[in-house]
């Protein structure tokens, strides 16, 4: 990159404005993992079933849905700038309203308080992704974005850690079945007492919001994607979706946001059964694939920077169509395997997924413009998918046993499905557009 691109056209330098957009990144990659977890850990604290327990995932991802359109009315009128606080200010309130949700003891006020927060992950993603994509030459901007994105899964770990030691390894380690034995007096105390556990980090991470909040605010941030303040809305969403490209992205990001939902939630469920199977506990067996999930993280993580070089030398969306079909082919090994390989199978498709979001974020909003400010509003409504895919995966999971095989394995056929229609966007981008 040339020396003077570092330079934004108002004369601001892009570095430190980059380096505190790419920590955004792994801040929201935090909340999602640790968040994915707790389907397991409010089942457990509330006496529900997993179907019941998806509500976290309801809750979270419709907020991406509800706030996605309004934060990019908010972003076009202001600034970037102002739908980072904005986002930094909505997820630090989210967050510190678990206080008040553990004093209530309903699990109705914590889908609140996650909906809240959430509603600033949209603006926070719908900020962000294409603040990144501005920040230099256009023609580097989806490999930028890949890097920026690389910093996600980092938050992601510490937040699967987070939620692995400082949650599930502090709940009190009666069983699902044992708690249902339990009188209305004993329940509550023992209710009080993990709910105590489980928002200790969501307050820690509460006031670290806060603190970015006051940072960006007083740093000097590039105004080069801020031109045009005019809205006209339903214009502008009509010449967005009327590109193939674009509306063919926003069915594929939706698809692909719910494999990764599916694949990283029911990990727990899914090596829970297969080590329980191997004769652990259920508290052990819960730990166990908790750390599995952080390996798949971590695969995650080391992919992401792997593919990002990759995209030197193949074009993104030659690259997301080959990660798709593996992808497909680990999940094949899910479903099919009933013990270890399954997991192993499990934690390699996390790998595969590395370069997709960001892939098809930057091919979908390739030469945009300033529309790409309505576009990653569509873009981020997509995430809508970790809302209404797991819950249809959490069903199956209920009915135990399906065509005589865990019902756990069967439910990974949602997954697969995705990532058909993931590689599929990936092949008829390379065709229709070579060049991307």
């Amino acid at each position: 990159m040339k020396k003077n691109s570092l330079i934004s056209k108002d004369g601001v330098s892009y570095l430190i404005p980059f380096i505190l957009v790419t920590f955004c990144f792994a801040l929201w990659g935090f909340a999602n993992d640790i968040t994915n977890p707790m389907v397991k850990a409010f089942s457990k604290i509330f006496r529900m079933n997993v179907s019941e327990g998806t509500l976290v995932q309801v809750a979270f991802y419709g907020g991406y849905f509800a706030m996605a359109f309004p934060a990019a009315i908010f972003i076009r009128k202001y600034s970037y700038k102002a739908g980072v606080l904005m986002g930094l200010a909505l997820y630090a309130i989210g967050a510190l309203l678990f206080f008040p949700a553990k004093g209530i003891g309903v699990y109705g006020c914590f889908l609140v308080a996650y909906f809240i927060m959430t509603c600033g992950l949209s603006f926070l993603e719908t900020s962000c992704n294409p603040y990144i994509l501005t920040m230099g030459n256009e023609e580097t901007a989806t490999r930028r974005l890949n890097l920026a994105q690389c910093f996600n899964p980092c938050g992601s770990i510490i937040g699967m850690f987070v939620a692995m030691n400082f949650i599930q390894a502090k709940l009190n380690p009666m069983s699902s079945d044992e708690r249902a034995l339990l009188g209305d007096t004993e329940f509550e105390a023992l209710k009080n007492s993990d709910l105590s556990v489980l928002i200790a980090p969501y307050l820690f991470i509460g006031l670290v919001i806060t603190v970015m909040f006051l940072i960006i605010l007083f740093t000097k941030m590039p105004k080069n994607g801020d031109q045009s303040k005019e809205i006209h809305f339903l214009p502008t969403i009509k010449r967005i979706f009327s590109l193939k490209y674009y509306r063919e992205g926003v069915i594929a990001q939706f698809f692909y946001v719910g494999a990764q939902i599916m694949c990283w939630t029911f990990i727990i469920q899914y090596g829970t059964r297969v080590f329980m199977a191997e004769g652990l506990d259920e508290q052990s067996a819960e730990v166990l694939s908790q750390r599995f999930n952080i390996f798949a993280m971590l695969f995650f993580i080391c992919s992401r920077f792997i593919a990002t070089y990759l995209m030197k030398y193949v074009k993104p969306a030659k690259l997301l169509t080959y990660f798709a079909v593996l992808a497909m082919i680990f999940t094949l090994g899910v479903i099919l395997f009933q013990n270890r390989y399954g997991v192993y199978c499990l934690v390699a498709v996390s790998g595969c997924m590395s370069l997709m979001f960001p892939t098809i974020y930057g091919i979908a909003l390739d030469g945009m413009g300033d529309d790409a400010k309505f576009g990653a509003a569509g873009l981020i409504m997509a995430i809508l998918g970790g809302s209404v895919l797991p819950p249809l995966q959490a069903a199956v999971i209920d009915q135990g046993t399906v065509f005589g095989m865990p019902a756990t394995n069967v439910s990974f056929i949602f997954p697969l499905i995705c990532f058909l229609v993931v590689g599929a966007y990936g092949y008829r981008m390379h065709v229709a557009k070579p060049n991307v």
